[in-house]
């Protein structure tokens, strides 16, 4: 009977209890490493409702531990079609159409407005959308008791000697760690520790998005079956809408609600809240030149919000050394959603960075082990921060494609394989090269 390994010799803080915050406490946890996480709220909590993950993340999450994919099935809606798709992408802006609601003929034939012009693909494995708190939930389950302290607004860092990190909090209180790890949003405070407020600042990207959720049910009153139950993108003019089905978090009860995201355009945004209340006619408004079934869906949302949606500039590094603190997830690179991944790739950096604090033997090693996950994750991150902001603009005809149809469908089809494809096992042993050498 194998014993367990001894503790690391080093204590480590991550600030913020999302999903990138707690997936990277269940990896350190796994690799031995003391570990607290300190969450600004009286719980742990995520803003937003649907988010989704491909199969190549699903995949990450079972290579930090395997009780995180599990979780995630238990509360996705776990649906794969044949052959995998990502979206169906239709044209819901009138404008487009001509004299005969046609927007474009293809293969001999013509497709109407709000028909699916063509298939963006996927890839096999499960995947699929979830509730971002009935994900959270199941990743709770698997800390351990006393691990996370709340009501915990970190407000600076300072060194206490030896590159150690002092935490100072809102409260009043301290705490010091060997290292911070900032798994703290787009609103990081941690961010701007390393990177300063003006280089941190959060940037409007352009377009703002109405979310809600409605029950299948009701969905089904205005979608046909396959509308409601798959995925679906229908674009326009500086406008775009998906709508992607959810589960309600248990394994027995699928696609019980449909996730909608309604994006528009403006350019700038003023108001100091990047949440705000909104009315169903403001909204409808906003489409009053788009198709009957697209106005039905937005008449049957109630007390609709308006999120702004922020990125942030491309960080020059993800890490500092004294004393010691390492930007993940948002906190290093929040995107816009247009191409679904941002919280794939918080998965991904859960991954390469719990895999590399797990073989450090010291204290004295963290440095390499952050240069080493900065040089492998940085690229990519970033990388996916522009080419999301890309995506905004072709999903809303408004990129170099504009309204050329057969284009779009050559840019959409093949975006996403830099994405999907990529092998995350040779990021890490890229990653173990560098922390070797």
């Amino acid at each position: 009977m194998g014993t367990t390994p001894p503790p690391k010799p080093f204590n480590l803080a991550i600030i913020g209890g999302g999903i990138s915050g707690l997936t990277l406490a269940i990896a350190l946890h796994a690799r031995n490493i003391p570990t607290t996480v300190y969450e600004s709220a009286a719980s742990f909590g995520e803003i937003g409702a649907g988010v989704g993950f491909q199969p190549n993340f699903v995949r990450t999450m079972a290579l930090i531990a395997p009780g995180i994919k599990e979780g995630f099935l238990r509360c996705s809606d776990n649906g794969e079609s044949e052959p995998p798709k990502w979206f169906d992408v239709r044209i819901g802006d009138t404008r487009n159409a001509d004299s005969g609601g046609f927007v474009r003929e293809k293969d001999g034939r013509g497709i109407r407005l709000g028909d699916a012009i063509f298939t963006i693909p996927a890839r096999p494995g499960p995947g699929g959308g979830v509730h971002r708190a009935h994900f959270l939930d199941e990743l709770i389950r698997l800390l351990p008791g006393g691990i996370a302290q709340f009501r915990k607004r970190l407000v600076g860092v300072t060194e206490g000697g030896g590159g150690d990190a002092v935490l100072h909090f809102a409260d009043g209180t301290t705490a010091r760690h060997t290292a911070v790890i900032g798994c703290d949003g787009i609103k990081s405070r941690t961010r701007e520790i390393v990177l300063g407020r003006d280089e941190a600042r959060p940037l409007f990207s352009g377009k703002y998005a109405y979310r809600a959720i409605l029950p299948m049910q009701k969905a089904l009153e205005f979608l046909d079956d396959r509308e409601a139950t798959t995925p679906q993108m229908y674009c326009g003019y500086k406008r775009h809408v998906l709508t992607f089905p959810i589960a309600n978090g248990t394994i027995f009860n699928r696609r019980t609600f449909v996730c909608l995201v309604a994006f528009s355009s403006r350019a700038e945004w003023t108001d100091p809240e990047w949440v705000v209340k909104t009315s169903r006619e403001d909204m409808l408004a906003d489409y009053a030149d788009w198709t009957e079934k697209v106005k039905s869906i937005m008449a049957n949302v109630k007390n609709p919000d308006i999120w702004a949606l922020y990125n942030h500039a491309p960080a020059r590094t993800f890490y500092q050394t004294r004393p010691r603190v390492c930007l993940l997830g948002d906190a290093a690179h929040a995107s816009t959603p247009h191409q679904g991944s941002g919280a794939g790739m918080c998965i991904e950096d859960c991954y390469v960075l719990g895999e590399l604090l797990g073989e450090i033997s010291g204290a004295d090693e963290l440095e390499k082990a952050f240069r080493a996950y900065d040089a492998v994750r940085r690229p990519r991150a970033l990388k996916l921060v522009e080419t999301s902001r890309q995506a905004g603009m072709l999903w809303e005809l408004e990129g170099p494609e504009g309204d050329d149809l057969d284009a779009f469908e050559k840019n959409a089809v093949t975006r996403m394989a830099w994405i999907w494809d990529h092998e995350i096992e040779q990021d890490l042993e890229r990653a173990r090269e560098l922390l070797r050498a």
